[in-house]
This record gives structure tokens, C-alpha cells and sequence, in this order.
């Protein structure tokens, strides 16, 4: 099974230099790729001198996380397995071999992710992918080991493995070919969330997605957008009802639809009592990109679930209600 390890960069020197050299001395079998996103900062002079093992894919400009792996990978050719890691990131010895046996073994598998824990607080489970992720009926995501602010410390209580609904791109293992059939991510996601999506339909494409505890490794986070960023909640909004529109079941679909703006508007109005005007705007901005893409998103929807495998494992209760209720702080 031939593999690469693929680590997308932008501007992000630094990380490079601290983690880049633990994934060369773990991953020792594979090649690793750094697909550079247009850095300015002196990435590729760094890596062409210091790390002249590692192989380089350079793009033009800043496409995103989403299409800047798109065109990274589909300039790699021959290879099986694809493993997109972030800059931050530091692996644990003997990460990568349990991800590979997962695939070896398991013919409908494409995506398999490891165990994601704080390399702040390594004790604890890191909030983006933890030990993998569902979402709720409302598309409100959460993981084994974190629901919304709550994260909890790694006590082996999630070293099952097990399918999940969908693993972080921080690190994220996925079969090439599925990857290609599937068009890859959602370009015009930009950033956040498009794992989500594409772990959706490779579950509507009668795959699945497994998290694998074996391997493990440690994610800084945050390393590109601050979770106070506007920015990034329009993203999150944005792209989260875009994945809905286009993925859910039709239930699902005209539940979001009745109840999912008024639950946005009590989250912009939040922002407003709490002094953030910036992050409350990113939610209207969120909703007026939505309605854009609408007829897009209308015609995308009719493809993706014209022949559905199976359904995604959604939970069909509200995370976020039954968190304010006190009924589901842990996973």
C-alpha cells in the first residue's frame, strides 16, 4: 500500500521547524510531502535546506485547506493511501502502521483517523477531532471526548475502536481512490468542515469512517484561525449549513430549515451581548453566502444522494439541548 503523508502549509514556518522533524523520524517508511499554499515567509527556502528529504508540491497562492489539498494531491500520483496531516502536529511513535491495517483490512473503509489529543495539555483529548466525531440531527458537531466547550482527559475510556461519522483533517487517512471519486473536498469550503463533508458521503457512497485509538498523536490547534476569528465562525456557519443542504436526509433537511435560523440568530445576538459585533456580522454573512450558493447547492444535493448506500450515523437528538439541560456533558 503505497503511501503518502501529506502536510499542507501556509506561512507556517515555525511549525514547520518544530513538528515537521518528529513526523520524518516516526514515518520513516512513507514519503512526506509539504504542499505549500504560496508561502511568503521563507517555507520552502527552509525546507528545500533543511529537509531536503521531504518531497514539495508548490501552489501559486493561498487556495485554502479544502482546494489547496485538492490540487495538492491530484498532482501525486501512484500512490494508495493518503495521509493529510497538519503543520502542527506531532506523532506518536508507531502512529501511522494501526491507520494502514485498518485499510489492509477492511475493504469498505476509506477514512480512518487516530486519536487526537492537546499538545498543550497532553493529558487531555484536542477539541477539533478528539477521538472521533458525530454530529447532531441540527449539524452541530461533536466528538468522543469533547461536546462543545466541555473536553475531557484521556483515560483510555475511548481506546475502542470504532465507526464514527466523520475524523478531523488534522489527521485524516483516506483511500486515493475514494478521495478522486468523490471530487475530494468542497473547494468552496475554503476551510472548516469540509472533512465533515466528505466523511458524509463516503457514508452515502456506502463506505465508512473509523477512528483506530492504536495511533495516536498530539495537535497544537488554532494554528491558522483563532477561535475568536470572525472568520472562522463565518466558515464554520456557513460551510455547516451548506454540508446539511446538500447531505441530510430529507427529514433532517426540513428539521435544520424550521429550526436552525432561529437557533442562529440566538447565536449572533449572543455575540452582540457579549461585545463581539465582528463575530455576530460573521453569522448574517454566513446565511447571505448560503442563500448565494442556493441553487448550486440545490443541483450538488440531487447528485450526492442519487444513489445512497447507506446513511451516515447521525445522532438524532439535540447535542446542544440536552448539553444546556446538564443531560450531556461526556460522550
Amino acid at each position: 500500500m503505497k503511501t503518502a503523508v501529506v502536510i499542507l502549509n501556509w506561512n507556517g514556518v515555525q511549525h514547520l521547524q518544530h513538528y515537521l522533524p518528529s513526523v520524518v523520524r516516526t514515518t520513516p517508511k512513507v514519503d512526506i510531502v509539504v504542499a505549500d499554499n504560496g508561502s511568503t515567509d521563507g517555507s520552502v527556502e527552509w525546507l528545500k535546506a533543511e529537509m531536503p528529504s521531504v518531497k514539495l508540491v508548490l501552489l501559486d497562492r493561498n487556495y485554502g485547506f479544502a482546494e489547496g489539498y485538492n490540487r495538492a494531491l491530484a498532482q501525486l500520483e501512484g500512490y494508495d493511501t493518503f495521509v493529510l496531516l497538519n503543520s502542527d502536529i506531532e506523532p506518536t511513535e508507531g502512529w501511522l502502521e494501526p491507520l494502514l491495517e485498518v485499510l489492509e483490512c477492511n475493504e469498505d473503509v476509506a477514512v480512518v483517523v487516530p486519536k487526537i489529543l492537546d499538545d498543550k495539555c497532553r493529558e487531555r483529548f484536542e477539541y477539533a477531532g478528539a477521538a472521533g466525531g458525530f454530529i447532531d440531527i441540527l449539524g452541530y458537531p461533536f466528538c468522543r471526548g469533547r461536546i462543545l466547550s466541555t473536553v475531557e482527559e484521556d483515560k483510555g475510556q475511548y481506546d475502542t475502536p470504532c465507526d464514527v461519522m466523520w475524523g478531523s483533517g488534522a489527521a485524516f487517512c483516506c483511500r486515493a481512490s475514494v478521495f478522486a471519486e468523490l471530487g475530494g473536498f468542497s473547494a468552496e469550503f475554503f476551510a472548516h468542515q469540509e472533512e465533515i463533508d466528505l466523511c458524509w458521503r463516503v457514508w452515502l457512497s456506502g463506505r465508512r469512517v473509523v477512528v483506530e485509538p492504536r495511533s495516536k498523536v498530539y495537535h497544537l490547534g488554532g494554528a491558522t484561525l483563532s477561535a475568536d476569528s470572525p472568520f472562522k465562525t463565518m466558515l464554520n456557519h456557513r460551510n455547516n449549513l451548506a454540508m446539511l443542504f446538500r447531505c441530510a436526509s430529507t427529514g433532517q433537511r426540513v428539521l435544520v430549515a424550521v429550526v436552525r435560523p432561529l437557533l442562529d440568530l440566538a447565536a449572533a445576538m449572543s455575540y452582540l451581548v457579549q461585545g463581539k459585533p465582528k463575530s455576530a456580522k460573521a453569522v448574517w454573512q454566513a446565511w447571505r453566502d448560503f442563500l448565494l450558493w442556493h441553487t448550486r447547492l440545490a443541483k450538488e444535493r440531487k447528485t450526492i444522494r442519487a444513489d445512497v448506500k447507506r446513511e451516515a450515523p447521525i445522532y438524532r437528538g439535540s447535542i446542544v439541548v440536552r448539553y444546556m439541560l446538564g443531560k450531556k456533558k461526556y460522550f
